[in-house]
């Protein structure tokens, strides 16, 4: 199938903005990979600090025969349900070098907060910076530059778009990551949103509340829904920076230990090859539809530095394959800061304009009610990117970690005996949840650009029903989303309303998500109400089902337009236009003061639980749409 016009030009355009530091970056890679190994260019006592702490025998690998070194980048705690597997992937990684004749090494640890611990307390304001300092601290672990390739282990928010960028600065590497997998399904999403709408109306209490709860997160792995955790897995699949199939394989079993080994063949350059015989499936690895397994073998396949394959097109075909699922809205954000950490220049102009021509191939909740096993069940990432490349909306020329290209991402792993194989993943299992690009659930993207005379923002429609795309009501100004709450408890918000929640941008605090402003609005919206939420703050993949424009820049502390706002002024949410506008005669708005932060509201956003270590990250972040970068 040809590329899709759209798709080819808006790849083009981004190729030549970014000419200048695209080109750029790709020279200081060259430098960097024309130099001798570190052993032979570093001080005899650089290298003795280096390996003093390793066995003998890996030593002698090191200095004697000179043996590539993996540098293992570890987001390990168990503070995160979808890290706690990670712990003992380091001894596996280990034994599996040793195995090739290679040597591994614990490089560094990363930070790795859970914004589901954090949710709605200020201990979340320091999330999004997170990401910043973890890219910080894998440069940290990479400058010890005694490694030929590198392993990045993590899953969640801002873990893998911090692991990233810290790569993407090393990407003379060739560099794999691992995931850990998603734990089982536990109460069901839509029955946990249920549960929290409920206790918004008082009417059931903490221990039910918090009976829910643990019925969700019961276990080791990932969340369940498709928010940003899980959308960094799909992205990472489409960039084939993963081995193929990983990123939805539940932690705990034999085939999730040989994918992690498999990730220390696959960056050594001895990955393991499937092939595939014609003819009709056969056995239970065959699937519906498809080929059938033939044999599997280890094969020398060097594995590309990773800032080659993170190209243009690997940019693109990450966001394509973030609209077609209807993934996290985080990554207008993240995936701005990951492009221009490969001198690649993207904008949210370039989200919208594949949105409009990618359709929307899957319903996990929050834009439906399956979860991510049921999705991966039903087909998964493999045939969402089999789909997309088959309908020419991603781009298959393009380099990955494995020699097979992209193309090996459009099947699934499976365990042949002790080894591992890939088969074809085949139809959809289920095309309630995934469905083929020739019948998709809406002929465009899950995400919408907004723009207007309240500044540039965005929305994820995907989850929100079709009557509620264009909102007209009355704002209701707040500063913080206590105050919310508190208007909520008094009923204050029972009518048509616009809620703008302002100061809770990148400088003001740290742009924290506000997940629990979902319910009480939900349940407003449950009312008959028309609502929506229009801020300077994030939301990401959950979201859910009450129209929100988030992200809105430039920022209500930065002297944006949603500090003119009013009470009572009428507000415009039309996503079917792409419109933002606040209805005040226009010499009015032009007149109107804007209002700054209220210094004593500044300074509490930059006090206690570490907020005061991140004042010079806020002072200096760019804007939502140019990233939220803090080291520019």
């Amino acid at each position: 199938m040809a590329l899709h016009p759209a798709i080819s030009h808006i790849t083009a355009r981004i190729a030549e903005r970014s000419r200048p530091t695209r080109s750029a970056y790709l020279q200081q890679l060259q430098v960097a990979a024309r130099r001798d190994p570190g052993v032979d260019r570093m001080g005899c006592a650089n290298v003795a600090h280096a390996v003093a702490g390793i066995p003998l025998d890996d030593r002698f690998k090191v200095i004697t025969h000179k043996a590539p070194n993996i540098g293992i980048v570890n987001a390990y705690n168990d503070m995160l349900s979808a890290h706690v597997p990670l712990q003992g992937y380091p001894a596996l990684i280990k034994d599996e070098a040793r195995k090739l004749g290679a040597t591994a090494q614990v490089a560094g640890g990363v930070p790795a907060m859970c914004d589901g611990v954090t949710q709605g307390t200020p201990g979340m304001e320091l999330s999004l910076f997170s990401r910043d300092v973890i890219a910080m601290a894998t440069a940290v672990a990479l400058s010890h530059d005694m490694f030929d390739a590198a392993l990045m282990l993590g899953v969640c928010d801002k873990i893998v778009p911090g692991l990233l960028i810290g790569a993407l600065h090393f990407g003379h590497l060739p560099t794999v990551f691992v995931p850990a997998g998603p734990m089982t399904t536990g109460l069901p999403n839509k029955e946990k949103a249920r549960v929290r709408e409920q206790a918004a109306q008082g009417l059931v209490g903490r221990e039910g509340l918090l009976d829910a709860e643990l019925k969700s997160y019961h276990s080791p792995g990932t969340c369940t829904f498709y928010g940003t955790a899980n959308s960094n897995q799909l992205l990472l699949e489409a960039m084939g920076l993963h081995v193929p199939g990983t990123a939805f394989v539940n932690p705990g079993n034999e085939l999730r230990e040989q994918l992690t080994r498999e990730a220390a063949r696959t960056v050594l350059g001895r990955q393991t090859k499937t092939q595939f015989s014609a003819g009709p499936p056969q056995g239970k690895l065959a699937p519906s539809g498809g080929s059938a397994l033939r044999e599997a073998k280890s094969v020398g396949a060097k594995c590309p530095p990773i800032g080659q394959i993170v190209d243009e097109r690997a940019i693109v075909n990450a966001m394509v394959a973030l609209l077609a699922t209807g993934g996290s809205t985080n990554h207008l954000i993240h995936w701005v800061a990951v492009a221009h950490s490969a001198g690649i220049v993207i904008d949210w102009n370039d989200f919208s304009d594949l949105s409009d021509v990618v359709p929307t191939l899957a319903h996990v909740y929050p834009n439906g009610s399956a979860d991510v096993n049921q999705f991966q069940a039903a087909g998964g990432p493999a045939m969402i990117i089999r789909e997309l490349l088959d309908a020419g909306l991603m781009h298959e020329d393009v380099l990955t970690v494995r020699e097979g290209g992209i193309r090996e991402y459009t099947r699934e792993p499976a365990m042949a005996g002790a080894s591992l194989a890939w088969h074809d993943v085949g139809a959809s299992k289920d095309e309630s949840i995934v469905r083929p690009a020739s019948n998709p659930f809406s002929p465009s993207g899950g995400l919408k650009l907004l723009q207007g005379n309240l500044g540039r923002s965005v929305i994820k429609v995907s989850a929100v029903p079709d009557d509620r795309h264009v909102i007209e009501a009355p704002a209701r100004v707040f500063d913080s989303q206590e105050a919310l709450h508190a208007a909520f408890n008094t009923r204050e918000l029972d009518r048509d309303v616009v809620c703008v929640v302002r100061w809770q941008g990148p400088q003001a605090n740290g742009m924290p998500e506000l997940h629990k402003l979902t319910p009480p609005l939900a349940v407003l919206q449950g009312k008959g109400f028309r609502v929506a939420l229009v801020t300077d703050g994030r939301m990401s993949g959950a979201s859910g089902k009450v129209p929100a424009a988030i992200h809105v820049s430039p920022e209500a502390a930065a002297g944006g337009p949603l500090a003119k706002v009013r009470d009572g002024d009428l507000i415009r949410l039309d996503a079917v236009t792409g419109e933002l506008q606040v209805l005040v005669p226009e010499a009015e708005w032009a007149a109107r003061q804007v209002d700054t932060m209220p210094p004593a509201l500044r300074r509490d956003n930059g006090i206690g639980l570490g907020r005061e270590l991140f004042t010079g990250m806020r002072r200096h972040a760019l804007t939502a749409e140019e990233g939220a970068l803090s080291w520019m």
